[in-house]
């Protein structure tokens, strides 16, 4: 009977200790050069997303649904990205409204570069877009100082090797930006690719309610979730793949919305002149 709980104790222990995780210092210090937003990544891309939006009633059971496709070009500096609705449910758009799209789309990028042509508008273009990158900058050093980051273990997800990050809020954290004061609200799990430092995979979730526009305009509640994902397109650059949420939330603190949604994004090409002169071109 011994021998075969001593075997049994054999069969079931642990696997030989795995080797160390990377130095949680100059791992992190590799992984905040690689930060960047999706809009900053997907700039130099044409690529289609296809957005799935339900709300949901108490019962958990889908009272109304819409999905749209949208064409996506890189936007104009300081601006969106321009997405261009060639799909919604189930029926391509029609071709005058694809035109009309087009043609406001056109008149836009004619007003920018009327405005370029000014000398102060290039400048004060150039202070805002500097700007921008400066409050990106601040909020990704609040991500470091808001957050208690622990680094777990190794996983992979779809064959690359990640470490599993947790992302805490520490008790009396004083963010320096308006994102960092969103952030303390939230907590999250990052998967982030041991050879590339790149987000491969993040989930968040809400850990307060949390008001928007003073309360007035949104409140977004307790254990709201959403998650990230990101591929490797074409060996080169780590882009966006699926965005997913769920959750609650109030709208002008009246309606009650229970909400999930998911956001694929595919078929990516490098944006170009060819790409671009594509734009109201006949389907």
């Amino acid at each position: 009977m011994r021998a075969l709980v001593l075997a049994v104790l054999l069969a079931s222990a642990p696997p030989a200790q795995e080797r160390p995780l990377p130095d949680f210092n100059t791992f992190a210090a590799e992984v905040k050069k690689h930060l960047a937003t999706d809009e900053e990544r997907q700039s130099g891309y044409v690529f289609n997303e296809r957005r799935v939006e339900q709300k949901v009633n108490a019962a958990g059971r889908v009272t109304d649904e819409s999905v749209k496709v949208y064409e996506v070009y890189p936007g104009l500096p300081g601006e969106d990205r321009y997405r261009r609705l060639i799909e919604e449910d189930g029926r391509s758009t029609p071709p005058d409204r694809l035109a009309q799209q087009d043609t406001k789309r056109r008149k836009e990028a004619e007003e920018y570069a009327r405005k370029q042509a000014v000398p102060s508008e290039r400048q004060k273009d150039a202070r805002e877009q500097d700007k921008a990158r400066q409050e990106y900058s601040a909020a990704v050093e609040d991500i470091f100082r808001i957050y208690d980051i622990q680094m777990l273990r190794r996983e992979p997800i779809e064959g690359i090797d990640t470490i599993l990050a947790t992302l805490t809020p520490k008790p009396g954290a004083r963010p320096r930006t308006g994102d960092g004061k969103v952030m303390r609200h939230f907590k999250a799990r990052a998967w982030i690719s041991e050879s590339d430092y790149e987000l491969v995979r993040v989930e968040i979730e809400a850990i307060d309610n949390l008001s928007f526009g003073l309360g007035l305009l949104a409140r977004v509640h307790k254990g709201t979730v959403a998650t990230y994902q990101r591929r490797k397109v074409n060996g080169e650059t780590w882009l966006p793949a699926e965005v997913t949420w769920t959750g609650s939330g109030r709208v002008l603190l009246l309606r009650r919305l229970r909400l999930r949604g998911v956001s694929e994004f595919s078929t990516y090409r490098r944006y170009s002149v060819d790409t671009r002169t594509t734009i109201g071109a006949p389907r």
